[in-house]
């Protein structure tokens, strides 16, 4: 999974990539969340709604 390092300032390969939710009344979106492979900051990439 690729996604935007604040850190680098680059698009980058996310390491240990998990699925997650965020929020909760019914109104829970998708997440990814994971390690840039490069210098190690947390990043984390909002997935779009299904459906």
């Amino acid at each position: 999974m690729e996604a935007y390092c604040v850190k680098c300032k680059a698009k980058r390969e996310m390491k240990n990539a998990t699925e997650t939710t965020m929020g909760k009344g019914g109104k829970e979106r998708r997440a990814m969340k994971g390690v840039c492979g490069v210098c190690g900051t947390g990043m984390f990439k909002i997935l779009p709604k299904k459906g």
